[in-house]
């Protein structure tokens, strides 16, 4: 039998019955549709992680406080803090794979100004930082180097400090106060939003590291060091140089004592905070395809019911000169057709409920290219898989028996 008769007679057979057709595709509708949102779900999460990922800074590496022991119990990272503003020199100084360094000294403190208070973190750094950050200001200036070294008492406020202590005005050359410290905000930081962590990234002020030190924090210790490695493929190369150049710095190399240090970078951070959303997308996408299983269940029902249905008419294609291959291919084509068809159609409300979902919740939805090819490939697949066992079936008619069925 021809390519086009089988087309012609499966699509006659599937529109003479629209409802029980209709019926038929509605699982692999569903099935098709909950993948593509679970999917364009999970992905968008991904894809919005991946997003403040790249907030955090280029090629961005951190160091940071080790562990420390009392009594042979070990007291958890950040609790040994020897990080000082000679380590970050020294990485800034010796350094070969590194394009920025910048130590960060961080506090908290209550702000006055404008209209209100504000209580806020106080990062002093060093001007590489915001290359590091990848950090510009909306109005305003950056300050210096030479601010950093004389500790000029100025200021940038991220945008929701300014929002909040000056929400009708440009806070640029405005006086602040800072714990008891006054303050001249020289500019306002472009809005990054909220990390992969949840923590807002503009509620900060930025000085100078010499000014925090010792108008504000009083510590000669630092929070972090931050830094950037020159090109992303040395990343890793750049990590091993500066945990070499710490332990330097710190004498471990001497008696090859443990690090007192971390160093963590760009891509570690991004793993972590993208393994348990791709363990929840997997976990949805698996559920929503039972849908699929369910729906291939259905065809395989109605198609059964066909197969008894149209007994007589296998009989007599047969008669004429019909091979039960002829009638095989015939029934799988149907179920083939159907599931197609549903699986286009569950594409499109796939879409729609994405972007339906997108709009009501904020969510970010992404639908990748290869899951609307696994999608209709998948339905396609469930159509050969429970279409093939009815049409061997009907092809494994007697012709005699089938003439002789009422």
């Amino acid at each position: 039998m021809k390519q086009a008769t089988l087309l012609k007679v499966a699509s006659q057979n599937i529109v003479k019955n629209k409802m029980r057709t209709l019926l038929t595709m509605l699982g692999i509708v569903i099935g098709v549709g909950a993948v593509i949102v679970m999917v364009a779900v999970g992905n968008g999460a991904q894809t919005m992680i991946q997003k403040q990922i790249s907030s955090l800074g280029t090629n961005l590496i951190i160091v940071m406080p080790g562990s420390g022991q009392i009594g042979g119990a070990s007291q958890g990272a950040g609790t040994f803090n020897k990080l000082t503003v000679d380590d970050a020199d020294k990485l800034k100084r010796d350094a070969t794979l590194l394009s920025g360094v910048s130590p960060v000294v961080s506090t908290r403190a209550q702000v006055i100004g404008g209209k209100g208070n504000w209580r806020t973190s106080i990062n002093g750094v060093s001007t590489d930082y915001l290359t590091i950050r990848d950090w510009s200001v909306s109005s305003g200036a950056l300050f210096s180097d030479a601010d950093v070294k004389s500790g000029r008492k100025v200021a940038l406020l991220g945008a929701t400090v300014a929002k909040n202590l000056f929400p009708d005005e440009d806070p640029v050359g405005a006086q602040i106060q800072i714990g008891h410290v006054p303050f001249q905000v020289i500019g306002v930081l472009t809005a990054k939003g909220q990390n992969a962590g949840g923590q807002d990234q503009d509620d900060v002020i930025i000085m100078p590291s010499t000014t925090a030190q010792n108008r504000l924090s009083g510590n000669i210790r630092l929070g972090q060091i931050l830094a950037s490695a020159t090109d992303a493929n040395d990343i890793n190369a750049a990590q091993e140089e500066i945990k070499g150049l710490m332990r330097e710095s710190h004498k471990l190399s001497v008696d090859g004592a443990e690090d007192d240090f971390t160093v963590r970078n760009q891509t570690e951070i991004a793993a972590a905070a993208t393994s348990t959303t791709k363990v929840m997308s997997g976990l949805l996408a698996a559920i929503a395809s039972i849908s699929l299983l369910v729906g291939g269940i259905g065809i395989m029902n109605i198609m059964l019911v066909s197969v008894t249905e149209r007994t007589r008419e296998i009989g007599i294609r047969m008669a004429i000169g019909a091979r039960g291959s002829d009638v095989l291919t015939q029934f799988l084509v149907e179920s083939v057709a159907m599931s197609v068809l549903g699986g286009v159609i569950g594409l499109l409300v796939g879409y729609a409920g994405a972007a339906l979902l997108g709009h009501f919740t904020g969510w970010t939805t992404a639908t990748p290219v290869s899951a609307v090819a696994i999608a209709v490939g998948f339905s396609a697949a469930v159509g050969v898989f429970f279409g093939y066992y009815p049409a061997r079936k009907a092809a494994a008619l007697n012709p005699i028996q089938a003439l002789r069925y009422e």
